[in-house]
C-alpha cells in the first residue's frame, strides 16, 4: 500500500478506495446508503424520547399557534388575549368582565387565571413563542458562526487557530449572566430582539469550541488525507468534506444548548429584565405569581412544569441524537 501523504507515491485507485469515490455507489442505486426519514427516526427512539420529542412538538406548534392567532389572524382564532384582565372595564359593553383573579381551572379558562384575572393557558403558550425565539435565534447564530469559525480553524490551525481560540476564551471568562444584566441595563432597552442577539453572540464560544473539536478529529480522517493527497484546494476540503461532519455534531448539540438558553431567558425574566410587559414570558409569570403563592400555588406550577418539561426534553433529545452521530461519526 502506498503512502497516501505523499502525492508523489500516492496512486488514483490508492486515492479512491480510501476516499471512497469510485467504489462508492450513485445516488438513488440499489447499493446507496438511504438516509432515515423523521418518522424512521422517531420509530428507532425509545419510549422516553418519543414523549420528550411529543412535547417538544406541542410546545413549538403551541408557540406557532399563539403567534399566529396575534400577528395573521388578529385575535379570530380560538385563544384569549394573553394581556385581557378579564375582571377588567369592557367598553364595547360599558359594563366588566365577569372573570376572577386567581380563578381555578374551568371550561372558559383551561388552567385558571393569574392574579389578574388573564387568561394562564394563553400566556403559556404566548410565553413558549419568547422562549422559542430565543432558543432557535442562539442556535442559528452560534452554528451559523460559531460553527464555521470552529471548523476553520480547527481545519487550518497555526497561527489563526491560536488566536481565535485565545478570543473565544475571553469571551467565556466573562459570566454571561453578569454581562447579559449589564448590557441590557446599560442600553435600557428590553426587547425580543436585544434578548436574542445578546444571548446568540454569547452563544457563539461553546459552538465554536465544539466544532474545533469535531473538526481537528475529521481533519486526520482518510478522506480529507486523500483529498489533499489529490491536490485539492483547501476551501473545497472545509465545504465538502470538514462542514458536512460537523454539522450533525452541532445540530445535536444545539438541542442541549437551547435548554440552557431557555434558563437564562426564564432568569432575565424573572429579574424583569427580559421581554417587558404585557408580553408574557415563563420568568415572568412565575416572577408575578410568586407574591400569591399562598393563595394559588398552582399559578408558579404552570410555567415552572412547562419549562421543567421542556428543558428535560431537549435535553433528552439532544443527548439521544449526540449518541446517535456519535455512533455514525464511528462508522466511517
Amino acid at each position: 500500500m502506498t503512502d497516501l501523504r505523499n502525492p508523489q507515491t500516492a496512486t488514483t485507485d490508492d486515492i479512491e478506495i480510501v476516499a471512497g469515490t469510485s467504489p462508492a455507489p450513485v445516488a438513488g442505486s440499489p447499493g446507496a446508503p438511504r438516509r432515515a426519514g423523521p418518522l424512521e427516526i422517531f420509530g428507532s427512539m425509545p419510549i422516553t424520547i418519543k414523549l420528550a420529542t411529543l412535547w417538544l412538538l406541542f410546545v413549538v406548534l403551541g408557540a406557532i399557534y399563539a403567534k399566529l392567532d396575534v400577528s395573521v389572524f388578529g385575535g379570530a382564532l380560538p385563544l384569549q388575549d394573553p394581556a385581557l384582565q378579564n375582571n377588567g372595564f369592557d367598553a364595547a359593553t360599558g359594563e366588566f368582565r365577569n372573570g376572577e383573579p386567581n380563578e381555578p381551572m374551568s371550561a372558559d379558562h383551561f388552567l385558571g387565571t393569574d392574579v389578574l384575572a388573564r387568561d394562564t393557558f394563553s400566556r403559556v403558550l404566548h410565553g413558549a413563542w419568547v422562549s422559542l425565539s430565543v432558543s432557535i435565534s442562539s442556535a442559528l447564530i452560534g452554528v451559523g458562526i460559531g460553527g464555521l469559525l470552529g471548523s476553520l480553524v480547527g481545519f487550518l490551525r497555526g497561527r489563526v487557530e491560536t488566536l481565535t481560540m485565545a478570543a473565544i476564551d475571553t469571551i467565556l471568562a466573562f459570566p454571561a449572566l453578569v454581562l447579559l444584566l449589564a448590557v441590557i441595563s446599560l442600553f435600557e432597552v428590553r426587547s425580543l430582539l436585544l434578548i436574542c442577539a445578546l444571548i446568540g453572540f454569547l452563544s457563539i464560544p461553546t459552538y465554536t469550541r465544539v466544532a474545533r473539536a469535531t473538526s481537528l478529529a475529521v481533519s486526520n480522517r482518510e478522506f480529507v488525507l486523500a483529498a489533499e493527497a489529490i491536490g485539492t484546494k483547501p476551501r473545497k476540503i472545509l465545504l465538502r468534506e470538514i462542514l458536512p461532519n460537523v454539522l450533525p455534531v452541532l445540530m445535536a448539540y444545539a438541542l442541549v444548548a437551547a435548554a440552557v438558553v431557555i434558563v437564562v431567558e426564564g432568569a432575565l425574566a424573572f429579574l424583569g429584565l427580559s421581554v417587558p410587559p404585557p408580553t408574557s414570558s415563563w420568568g415572568t409569570m412565575i416572577n408575578e405569581a410568586r407574591r400569591d403563592i399562598k393563595e394559588n400555588f398552582f399559578q408558579v406550577v404552570v410555567p415552572s412544569m412547562a419549562m421543567i418539561f421542556t428543558v428535560l426534553s431537549l435535553n433528552q433529545v439532544g443527548d439521544w441524537f449526540q449518541r446517535r452521530a456519535a455512533h455514525r461519526s464511528s462508522a466511517l
